[in-house]
């Protein structure tokens, strides 16, 4: 603790406490000990105490916003320096770790009011500044100033720290003492592109993918995505580490023990959140020390029954295994995260798929269900003509043409035409055909054999789903140029016909997970976003009203990136050991990347374009859902709306014209490059939105914020509530379907269950699986939602964007009353299935740990 304070102890430095004319300030921060987390013994206390920070350790200056100094380039005129002097310890604002400390500056009549301050760190250690308050500042009021950065020693910058008052400006109303400051600020952000960044820099710049394989060995190499046509990318941080010797296009890896020093903007690091280091530290542990230590297990499930022992029971483990594993772990994560006893290790939580009804995930309406309200709901597409046809080029794959028939599907339709269903919108299909077909012959050569799919689905009366046939289909033995070879298989209910339905669903599901994984959520929302948060920083200032509405949706997004590219997405990380797709896992989402655009990124165009919506002007937003009862759509309309209801007003606010958007600098500088080096692989889309007026800006940060915030949570916070149960949501399949007259058919029809766990994921990789999607489901203890902002209720001092911000909350407030009706509504039956589980993905907020809910703000985990 820090010493007490009084008279005989309290050092007099000058004459800091002679108030004269002075100006009261109150700094808010966090030391680094207070941050940093100790998993042997968790946070360590605070042991520097007080005095270190008195006389000129830490000092400030504040920069006048009305005058000029002519000496220093007519750049605002720079006050005294003033030093934390008495800390406070009853401030009431203060959150756990933070400290207070007042500071008084001299009153400048050359000075007025500031609008920016300096601040220069003498000690030999970083801190977190959390704010300043200028309080009661003569006729002007309180003056805040919300900081949210790192402040490392001096030396380590080669300009001094500057914070801005709360001030939002446009670059043109900028106040001309402030002018330059602004433009070096963002300069000192951009950098120079040259060099390896270093832990304390901030600096922000693209990169290619080209750091997740090692080129050392053929097995470990991975091709550069991004910069080409082969292989388009949205772009990375750039790290600026040395290049490969072997291959001078690949940058080199950390190794596994300096996991946690890749560099990202030391702002975006973790580190000013427990739980979120502690989560980073639970994936370290599943790379490092869990998944290659879990050889002892056999290879199979023997039973249904013994997956569900995961939860009910947990593993048991062999001697000495536990001792192995502790040696590599601390024993919080032992006990926080993988909850051992000491004699049974990895007892999972239950997934909410299976608490009420063990066995729904078996039927036909729940395997539908879940393509509408599911943990991948959208995937799924009206179809529109029959047979499904492919996009692959026929001169390299043949005739691709699926071999359903009418037939096949109309003994099921309870007498409709293919025709008529057709026409009155009652087909659907799930379809994993194309990104599949050009990878499927080389991902066969490995231990995994799969399928390419399609399945058809019927709308019935009730607002179901039903399937009516599986596809599976594998490239020709004669080679691409053939085609397909297909089966095409029937829901059955009773002997081996039911357990080849059930292995035909499990192949669609394996398709599905990794769609899910690498496209819906990987691809989708963390790699397209991290541009916009690379450019946002480097073109617009944190005075610009853009900034000051995107920034609280892009926290921690480049830090759980860069986390991913370690030890998820890379060369032998946790998916590629885990999913189908393997070592081809990110190679697949490149090509899936040449069709992204970001104008359908909006969930109305999605579902227009996947024919899951139409126009409609009578309705309240413009379209009419195809399936009224489609829990993703209903609720996420909702939400998006509401988002886009607070962009306008926010937007409109600071942009009274739509010449504002053309003539602004920073603006149009922001959007060319988020466009031409963030996205550059994909900058001649026609479809981009030019940035021309305030229609196209609203638009704009709208999806923005969807994609950061609600898609994410859509396709995140339901993997362990879906697929914590890996009967439902499978991730390999490692024999094709049995053939009559093979042992394996015979196998089938004797013990169903049994072939099916040889079929999907293994022991080993369920576990590895379990324990990493239960970690990336969670929300942590300092999450902040949709409608909540991270900054303070000071993020801006104008009064009608705090107000515009308020409705946002309330509106989100009246969507959750919403969701909580229709949950109830039993009328709305893929609400919650036969699982009898509701769908809560969209519900805005939440508490603490696995609850399936809750929209944070941002792509943090």
């Amino acid at each position: 603790m820090f010493p007490s304070l009084s008279p005989s102890n309290i050092p007099v430095i000058g004459n800091i406490f002679d108030k004269g004319r002075k100006i009261k300030g109150t700094v808010v921060l966090m030391r680094k000990n207070v941050l940093n987390i100790d998993l042997n013994s968790a946070v360590s206390s605070v042991v520097d105490g007080f005095s270190e920070f008195l006389g000129q350790i830490v000092t400030l200056q504040l920069v006048s916003s009305v005058h000029a100094d002519s000496a220093n380039g007519s750049k605002g005129k720079v006050g005294k320096k003033a030093s934390l002097e008495s800390w406070l310890t009853t401030l009431p604002s203060l959150t756990a770790g933070q400290q207070a400390f007042t500071v008084h500056f001299d009153w400048e009549d050359d000075i007025g009011v500031p609008g920016a301050f300096i601040i220069r760190n003498n000690h030999i250690s970083e801190f977190f500044l959390v704010s300043l308050t200028l309080e009661d500042f003569p006729n002007h009021g309180d003056i805040h100033f919300v900081c949210n950065s790192w402040i490392y020693p001096a030396s380590k910058y080669k300009k001094d720290r500057i914070f801005f008052s709360n001030k939002t400006y446009l670059p043109s109303e900028t106040p001309a003492p402030l002018v330059k400051y602004r433009e070096e600020e963002l300069e000192s952000l951009r950098g120079d592109g040259t060099g390896e960044r270093k832990e304390w820099e901030r600096i922000y710049d693209y990169a290619t993918y080209n750091d997740l394989g090692d080129p050392s060995s053929e097995e470990s190499t991975r091709p550069v995505l991004g910069g080409s046509s082969t292989y388009p990318y949205p772009r990375r941080g750039r790290t600026g580490r040395p290049r490969t010797t072997k291959d001078p296009n690949t940058e080199s890896r950390l190794s596994k023990v300096m996991t946690f020093t890749i560099y990202v903007p030391r702002d975006e690091n973790f580190g000013h959140t427990k739980m979120s280091d502690f989560l980073t530290y639970g994936l370290k542990s599943v790379s490092q020390s869990i998944q290659p230590s879990l050889n002892f297990l056999d290879k199979e499930f023997d039973s249904f029954e013994e997956v569900r022992d995961l939860y009910d029971r947990g593993i048991q483990l062999p001697t000495g295994i536990l001792s192995s594993i502790s040696d590599k772990l601390s024993g919080q994560i032992l006990k926080e995260i993988f909850r051992t006893d000491g004699e049974r290790l990895l007892k999972f939580p239950t997934p909410q798929v299976i608490q009420v009804n063990k066995s729904g995930w078996m039927t036909d309406e729940e395997f539908a269900r879940e393509m509408l309200a599911g943990v991948n709901p959208g995937l799924i597409c009206r179809l529109e003509e029959f047979p499904p046809k492919s996009k692959l080029d026929s001169q390299v794959y043949g005739d691709q043409t699926s071999k359903i028939t009418k037939q096949q599907l109309e003994i099921n339709m309870g007498g409709l035409t293919i025709d008529e269903a057709i026409k009155n919108k009652k087909l659907f299909i799930l379809d994993h055909h194309d990104p599949i077909i050009p990878y499927l012959r080389r991902i066969n050569q490995t231990s995994t054999k799969a399928y390419a799919s399609r399945t058809i689905l019927l709308l019935k009366e009730d607002g179901t789903l039903k399937p009516l046939a599986i596809e599976l289909s594998k490239p020709h033995p004669d080679g691409d140029q053939f085609g397909l070879i297909s089966e095409v298989h029937l829901p059955a209910e009773t002997g081996v016909e039911s357990a080849i339905w059930l292995l035909a669903k499990a192949y669609v599901v394996v398709n599905d997970s990794c769609y899910h994984q690498l496209v819906s959520h990987w691809l989708n929302t963390h790699a397209v976003i991290e541009p916009f948060v690379i450019a946002t920083n480097r073109q617009l200032s944190v005075l610009h009203p853009v900034h000051k509405l995107l920034h609280p949706h892009y926290r921690d997004t480049m830090n759980i990136n860069a986390l991913a590219r370690q030890v998820l997405i890379n060369a032998g990380g946790i998916i590629e050991d885990t999913f189908l797709w393997g070592r081809y896992s990110l190679e697949m989402s490149s090509k899936i990347y040449k069709d992204w655009k970001f104008y359908e990124q909006a969930l109305p165009a999605d579902l227009l374009k996947r024919g899951m919506a139409e126009s409609d002007p009578a309705s309240p937003n413009g379209i009419r859902l195809v399936i009224e009862d489609y829990p993703y759509a209903v609720d996420g309309l909702d939400v998006y709306f509401a988002i886009y209801t607070w962009v306008q007003d926010y937007i409109s606010f600071y942009y009274k014209t739509d010449e504002a958007v053309k003539q602004d600098s920073e603006l149009q500088s922001w959007w060319k490059e988020a466009v031409e080096v963030g996205h550059e692989d994909k900058k001649d889309d026609p479809t981009w939105f030019k940035m021309q007026n305030r229609g196209e800006l609203i638009e704009t940060c709208t999806r923005i914020i969807w994609v950061s915030s609600a898609l994410h949570a859509a396709v995140n916070f339901g993997q362990y509530p879906y697929g914590g149960y890996i009967l439902n949501r499978p991730t390999l399949s490692r024999r094709f379907m049995p053939e009559k007259g093979t042992p394996e058919y015979d196998e089938l029809s004797k013990d169903p269950h049994k072939v099916f766990l040889k079929t999907i994921t293994p022991k080993d990789k369920t576990i590895t699986d379990l324990s990493t999607i239960e970690i990336l489901s969670r929300h942590t203890s300092d999450e902040f939602y949709l409608g909540q902002r991270d900054d303070g209720p000071y993020w801006t001092s104008d009064a009608t964007p705090l107000e515009a911000f308020k409705r946002f909350g309330r509106k989100l407030e009246e969507i959750e009353g919403k969701i909580t009706s229709r949950n109830k509504d039993g009328k709305f039956r893929n609400r919650y299935g036969p699982v009898n589980m509701p769908y809560t993905l969209l519900y805005p907020s939440s508490e603490v740990g696995l609850t399936g809910k809750g929209i944070p703000n941002s792509i943090s985990i």
